[in-house]
C-alpha cells in the first residue's frame, strides 16, 4: 500500500461527509409518503416515480384483489415486493382482507368486510388478522413487516388499538393535509387540483397517504406523482420512511 493511500482515504471520507451534510443542510422539511396496496393499478410506475427522485416510502400492505385478478400478496407479486425491499422502503400491514373495524361491543369488534359480510372478532382474531399481512410478506420476501399497521379507511376503535398493541404493532394515520385525494372523483378534484392543494398544505413531519390503484376514479392520480415529488422537493422536503422507534405516528 503507497503512503498516499490513507491520505486519499480520508480525503474521500470528508468528501462524503461533506456531501452529506449538504443533503441535510438542503432538507428544510421531512415528509413521509406511504402508499395502500389498493388494487396495485399503478404499483410498477409509482415505483419507477419514487425511484427517480430517490424517495423512500412506507407500504401498507392487505391481500387485496388487484386489476390482474390475482391478489397483491399472491406469489405472482413476490418480484415486485422483492425489488421494493431491495430499494430500501418500510413496510406495514394494512389488515389481510382489508375490512372496516367500526364498532366494539361485548368485548368484540364488528369487522366488515369488502364483499358486505360482517364479523364479530376478539383480541386474538384481531391480531391475527393484522399479522397475517406479516406472515405471508416473510415467505414473499424474506423480509418481516416493520411492526406498524394502518387500518382501512383509517377506522380503528378502541379494542383494536389494544389488541394491535399487544401483539406488536402501532397504528399510523396520515396528516390532514397528507390525504392525497386519490380516491375522490376526478370530476371534480382533478389531479392539479389535488397536486396545488397538497403543495400548498403539507408541512415538515406530515405523513402522506395515497393508494397503489384506486378501482372508482376515473382519472387516475399515479401519474400526477411525478410532478408532486418535483415540487415538494423545491420546496425543500426530503422523503422518509416512519422509523417503528419512533413516537406517536399519524395525526
Amino acid at each position: 500500500m503507497s503512503a498516499r493511500q490513507p491520505l486519499r482515504r480520508l480525503a474521500f471520507a470528508a468528501l462524503l461527509a461533506a456531501t452529506a451534510g449538504m443533503a441535510h443542510a438542503a432538507c428544510s422539511g421531512r415528509l413521509y409518503l406511504t402508499f395502500d396496496t389498493g388494487n396495485m393499478r399503478h404499483a410498477e410506475l409509482i415505483a419507477e416515480i419514487l425511484a427517480r427522485h430517490q424517495a423512500r416510502a412506507t407500504f401498507f400492505v392487505a391481500n387485496e384483489k388487484t386489476l390482474r385478478g390475482d391478489h397483491a400478496l399472491d406469489q405472482s407479486w413476490a418480484p415486485y415486493w422483492q425489488a421494493r425491499v431491495a430499494e430500501g422502503h418500510a413496510f406495514g400491514s394494512h389488515t389481510w382482507r382489508h375490512g372496516s373495524f367500526r364498532q366494539d361491543s361485548g368485548g368484540q369488534t364488528r369487522y366488515r368486510l369488502m364483499n358486505g359480510k360482517t364479523e364479530n372478532l376478539g383480541a386474538d382474531a384481531i391480531c391475527t388478522e393484522i399479522r397475517q399481512p406479516d406472515t405471508r410478506f416473510r415467505e414473499l420476501t424474506g423480509r418481516p413487516l416493520d411492526p406498524l399497521w394502518r387500518a382501512p379507511g383509517g377506522r380503528t376503535t378502541p379494542a383494536t388499538l389494544k389488541a394491535a398493541q399487544a401483539c406488536g404493532y402501532r397504528h399510523v394515520g396520515w396528516a390532514p393535509a397528507g390525504f392525497l385525494g386519490d380516491e375522490l372523483p376526478s370530476e371534480t378534484y382533478p389531479n392539479q387540483l389535488l397536486v396545488d392543494r397538497a403543495v400548498g398544505n403539507l408541512k415538515d413531519g406530515d405523513i402522506v397517504m395515497a393508494h397503489l390503484g384506486i378501482w372508482s376514479r376515473q382519472e387516475p392520480f399515479a401519474p400526477a406523482l411525478d410532478q408532486l415529488l418535483d415540487r415538494l422537493q423545491a420546496r425543500g422536503f426530503c422523503f422518509a420512511t416512519l422509523a417503528p422507534a419512533a413516537g406517536t405516528v399519524g395525526r
